[in-house]
């Protein structure tokens, strides 16, 4: 699934794409009979060779992720080991899976015997809260991925980092793997660093969770796929409403707060769509309206696509957050219902419109057998990473292989549509749609 132009991003001049390790490995990995990766072994950032064109020497010295996978050689001692795994911010499709991903690999792949889950995100590692650990085996794990959602619950809101550390120091916990999105990774990188300061041994091994798939260097993330196939039903429901009366409008509201990729795949994977509204690409508002009334008139129905970001300079923001730091939106959805019932009333003009919000349904469905796939390879590639001492790193997905990405990397944008390349002019293609001001 094509979610963005690669060659118009670049790697930022500041970071690099080195990784973090603990030490030296020196302890031979229990794994046999498997294809191990080399460290020198590197994924190309650019695709595109025109990409390198631009900065001398870039050919010579091309920018490359680390290739994720098993090594040869291994960092901590697996029969001394104790893990961690916490899942925080929103829930979406794949959480068991990765959960169960993890512990399988541990326990099979390592010898394993302690893994952790510590209960409703990083309230769980602090002692106040008076979470209990839950201790997850191979048998605890076994079938929870044909279940939504997480069997350790989650939580939104920064927590003491001081703190969550002490808990980590008191366990002995060697590895902790965090499962989120941008606010959890920025957690990460802040137990990383009071983790150096005291000079312990424990590798932060982040996967990344976001259903918006806005992670910045990671082509996706789990939940992604499942969310813009569960679209296409709800979507489906609109235009079959829209066909069914006279002038019908279907409106469908999806998850995208900064970045309109469910939205802009969906459409994609929808070509009944005839108006895709994201974050990226503002429009006019008198503009969409004539548009709409024009598509009426010459169709008797209309199908809307709307990610909740999108429009948020008309729909006019309160300013607040919430307990993750994300700024509190206005509702687009309702504010385009109102607006185009406002309107078709003044014009004279009757119309039925229909508005489908999905959003918790697609966040709490099992994954599919895509996404269920991806997430096993993710929660094995976190171990592996993490066994050989590697910290401060989130497990990516690039150019088709599986990647590690420093978490600073990964926290110093949001990936977004780039609504002058290629991907959202197929978008454009599709719906025909003429009413951004881009």
């Amino acid at each position: 699934m094509t979610t963005k132009d690669k060659a118009t991003v670049e790697v930022p001049d500041s970071l690099d794409l080195g990784i973090e390790t603990l030490g030296p490995c020196r302890i031979p990995s229990p794994m046999k009979e498997i294809q191990f990766v080399q460290d020198n072994e590197r994924i190309l950032f650019h695709s595109n060779l025109k990409a390198y064109d631009c900065r001398s020497g870039m050919l010579n010295d091309p920018p490359c992720f680390e290739m994720a996978g098993p090594r040869r050689e291994i960092y901590f001692d697996p029969s001394k080991l104790k893990c961690g795994i916490v899942t925080c911010g929103g829930i979406c499709p794949g959480l068991n899976d990765v959960i169960r991903a993890t512990v399988l690999s541990l326990s099979h792949h390592y010898g394993v015997q302690g893994v952790f889950g510590f209960r409703y995100g990083f309230e769980g590692l602090i002692p106040r809260y008076r979470h209990t650990p839950m201790e997850l085996t191979p048998r605890t794990v076994a079938e929870i991925q044909q279940s939504g959602g997480t069997i350790l619950g989650t939580s939104r809101g920064p927590q003491d980092i001081s703190e969550m550390v002490d808990t980590l120091e008191r366990m002995n916990i060697g590895i902790l793997f965090t499962i989120g999105g941008d606010g959890t990774l920025r957690a990460a990188r802040g137990f990383s660093e009071e983790i150096a300061r005291r000079r312990l041994k424990i590798s932060i091994v982040a996967i990344p969770k976001t259903i918006d798939n806005d992670i910045a260097y990671v082509d996706q993330s789990f939940g992604f796929e499942t969310a813009v196939a569960e679209s296409r039903r709800a979507i489906y429901a609109a235009h079959v409403e829209a066909l069914g009366a006279r002038n019908g409008i279907g409106l469908v509201r999806l998850m995208g707060r900064d970045a309109g990729f469910i939205a802009a795949n969906a459409t994609l994977a929808n070509s009944e769509v005839n108006f895709c509204l994201v974050p990226e690409a503002p429009f006019s508002l008198d503009a969409f309206l004539k548009a709409l009334q024009e598509r009426l008139i010459r169709r008797q129905h209309a199908v809307i696509v709307v990610a909740e970001g999108a429009g948020q300079d008309l729909v006019g923001g309160t300013g607040e957050r919430d307990a993750s730091g994300n700024r509190r939106l206005g509702d687009v959805g309702l504010f385009l219902k109102e607006k185009i019932l406002a309107y078709f009333a003044g014009a004279g003009m009757e119309v039925t419109l229909k508005y489908i919000d999905p959003s918790y349904t697609i966040r709490s469905t099992p994954a599919n057998a895509h996404d269920s796939v991806f997430c096993l390879l993710l929660g094995h590639n976190a171990v592996h990473a993490g066994m050989t001492g590697r910290t401060n790193m989130v497990v990516g997905y690039w150019n088709g292989e599986y990647t590690h990405v420093p978490i600073p990397l990964a926290v110093s944008r949001t990936k977004q549509i780039d609504p002058r390349g290629r991907f959202w002019s197929s978008v454009l293609e599709s719906t025909g749609q003429r009413i951004g001001r881009v």
